[in-house]
């Protein structure tokens, strides 16, 4: 029977082989003596989407996986055995979609797999760190400790994303609500205008003719205008999950004049704080860079990272290989980097690079609503108070005249 492997070099490479064996266990037994770590095994052509379900992917949500994840560390920290624990969790999840991943996975290690090669078969719906980890805890024997260690990372990754979602929402409703009103305007307000102007004998000013026209021609082509729009959106989301057009585009956000400097901020606290996790669960630095960089949501930073892994591989210190990737990677960055390598605690600094950059994120999105509130008020106060002017200009004038 052929089985699809993925195994780890002692060298710290991570490599997809096929295999002849008679059964699973037989062939994680002949190359765990050949000095090669285990990843995933699975028999060729086997795939576990029909059981879970093409329209189930990306369904489960965070808090209940974070939650899942607690208990278990907590019951594996009581002496119960894994194989019960995920048996008990199991039954207690009311999610169809979590349900039928733990079903699969509580059968898969029952029958002998390793819990991180069970959840490695659903990888898709879970962070790419999460298999890491547990490979990490099943090797050091610390599992209980390396799920609160993953825990403790969703955590403050989640409040992180939350805070900045937050700090964007309110200029967000302002600048939506002044686009409404203007919408109403230009839909509603000056069509009115427009018939009582009909009955003028006179010609209306540039400014309120252009405004006449343009909502003309609104309510003339709203349908091929909402059409266009919808074509547009579409071809760029098609084009932005080509994995290359996907790095371009985020390789263009970090040139944005504000929120550039954020965005790398934040893939920079995300690949510090994961690359920290890994380390702590003893996985080696090499592996850790090759997990961390598919973690990274900024896929131009990733694939930077990428490179930075292969240079380590090489035997180049990451802080070096980071300061030849140019300005992607700040220079404060590179420096603890450099002072974590040399003092041996990488780990450490990690996490206190991460630390100084959440700050500076929240510091900064902090100072962003404070300038940006008043500056929307006044140009949506601007823009609206330019409508209406232009909008009863004829009517001063005709006044003016019958004065």
């Amino acid at each position: 029977m052929e089985f699809r492997c993925r195994l780890g070099t002692p060298s710290g490479q991570v490599i997809e082989q096929t295999h002849v064996a008679e059964s699973e266990d037989r062939l994680r037994r002949d190359l765990e003596e050949q000095g090669l770590y285990v990843l995933a095994i699975r028999p060729r052509g086997l795939s576990v989407l029909p059981r879970v379900g093409l329209g189930w992917r990306r369904s489960v949500k965070t808090r209940e996986f974070l939650v899942f994840n607690q208990e278990l560390a907590t019951l594996l920290k009581a002496g119960m055995p894994l194989v019960q624990s995920l048996d008990i969790l199991r039954q207690r999840v009311e999610n169809p979609v979590f349900k039928g991943v733990l079903d699969d996975v509580h059968a898969r290690v029952r029958g002998g797999a390793a819990l991180s090669e069970a959840f490695e078969e659903h990888a898709g719906l879970f962070p790419g760190i999460y298999t890491a980890s547990l490979m990490a805890g099943e090797r050091s024997g610390s599992l209980e400790q390396v799920l609160r260690r993953f825990v403790a990372y969703m955590k403050v990754v989640g409040e992180v994303r939350r805070r900045t979602i937050s700090a964007l929402v309110y200029p967000g409703i302002l600048l939506s609500l002044s686009l409404i009103v203007v919408g109403i305007i230009v839909i509603k307000v000056v069509p009115a205008f427009s018939d009582f102007y009909g009955t003028f004998d006179r010609e209306l000013p540039l400014a309120t003719r252009i405004i006449v026209a343009f909502s003309q021609s609104v309510a003339a082509l709203w349908p091929l205008m909402l059409l266009g729009a919808a074509a547009a959106v579409a071809a760029i989301v098609a084009w932005a999950r080509q994995p290359a057009n996907r790095a371009r585009l985020h390789r263009a956000m970090l040139r944005l004049p504000f929120l550039g400097p954020v965005a790398g901020k934040f893939a920079v606290s995300q690949l510090a704080r994961t690359l920290s996790t890994l380390l702590g669960g003893g996985i080696p630095l090499v592996n850790a860079i090759d997990v961390a960089s598919r973690a990274i949501g900024n896929r131009h930073v990733a694939g930077e990272m990428a490179v930075v892994g292969e240079r380590v591989r090489e035997g180049e210190s990451m802080a070096g290989a980071m300061l030849a990737r140019g300005a992607v990677f700040p220079d404060v960055a590179v420096k603890m980097v450099e002072v974590g390598e040399q003092t041996g605690a990488l780990q450490d600094m990690l996490n206190s690079l991460a630390d100084f950059y959440d700050e500076e994120i929240e510091t900064t999105l902090g100072r962003f609503v404070t300038l940006i509130e008043p500056a929307l008020l006044v140009i949506m106060g601007l823009v609206i108070a330019s409508l209406l002017l232009a909008l009863y200009l004829p009517v001063f004038q005709l006044s003016s005249v019958a004065q």
